[in-house]
């Protein structure tokens, strides 16, 4: 089962090794499909989200992997250490170490961004087959460049190159985000929408309208980069970044039950 308290395993060499928190649940059935939960930024694996998701898959019988990223609930390290390329690696190291078969990959915010990389480097490594799917909620795609970096003033430009950091207050916790010169520089290495996307799978988008993070409209640009694999986008007009009510979660467990 998934819950009580997490196992552990150890991802990287020394001295940038850490140990990561995940729960897993066993499928009940073999040769059913697994699903990989991948949080957002500063959310965890017992995000309402990630535990409504974990609850579904017990009742449909499937094996979910579920996960926090360094610096991030139960996992070691520190926030500010925390790149693209380091939380990659986790994912990879997860997925590869604690899942078998075919799997669902259910990405919100920054972990749907880390869904298209895995597939991409899993493609690229010979396992195309280890994705059956992908559903993205609100998938904050080149957030680092796209969706900081971009839009932030001058004087935060300065900070982040000058200090090495900026914080910036967060809606969502009384704690501040902190964006680092090394997560804005790092993620350059893992830009997206400058080409086409290859999922080499079926991908479904969530997206609210209302959503003040991650606009619509980064949505749809994704939407038109992901080519020659099958894709649908819903849009949820009156619809946040969280896409956590009841209502909402009954969107992923449709896009989940048509995959599985």
């Amino acid at each position: 089962m998934s819950d009580g308290q997490p196992q552990v395993l150890v991802v990287g060499e020394s001295p940038n090794q850490r140990r990561i928190a995940f729960r897993r649940r066993a499928p009940v059935h073999a040769g059913s499909p697994g699903v990989v939960w991948l949080s957002g930024y500063r959310s965890d694996m017992d995000s309402t989200k990630a535990t409504a998701l974990d609850a579904e898959a017990g009742r449909r019988g499937l094996g979910l992997l579920r996960f926090d990223y360094s610096g991030h609930g139960r996992s070691e390290g520190r926030l500010e250490d925390g790149t693209i390329s380091r939380w990659l690696e986790e994912t990879l190291a997860l997925v590869r170490a604690e899942t078998e078969g075919p799997q669902i990959v259910v990405g919100s915010s920054m972990g749907g961004y880390l869904a298209l990389l895995a597939g991409r480097a899993l493609d690229e490594a010979g396992e195309t087959e280890r994705i059956k799917g992908l559903i993205l909620i609100a998938p904050a795609v080149d957030f680092t460049e796209a969706l900081i970096w971009a839009k932030a003033s001058d004087e935060a430009r300065r900070a982040i190159m000058e200090k090495g950091e900026w914080r910036r207050p967060s809606a969502y916790s009384s704690e501040p985000d902190c964006f680092t010169r090394a997560l804005i520089e790092d993620g350059r290495k893992h830009l997206l929408l400058g080409g086409m996307i290859r999922t080499r799978a079926p991908t479904v988008v969530l997206q609210g309208m209302q959503d003040p993070d991650v606009p619509y409209t980064h949505a749809l640009a994704l939407m038109q980069r992901l080519g020659g694999d099958p894709a649908t986008l819903t849009l949820v007009k009156d619809g946040d970044h969280r896409l956590s009510r009841p209502q909402d979660l009954e969107l992923l467990f449709d896009a989940l039950g048509r995959m599985t």
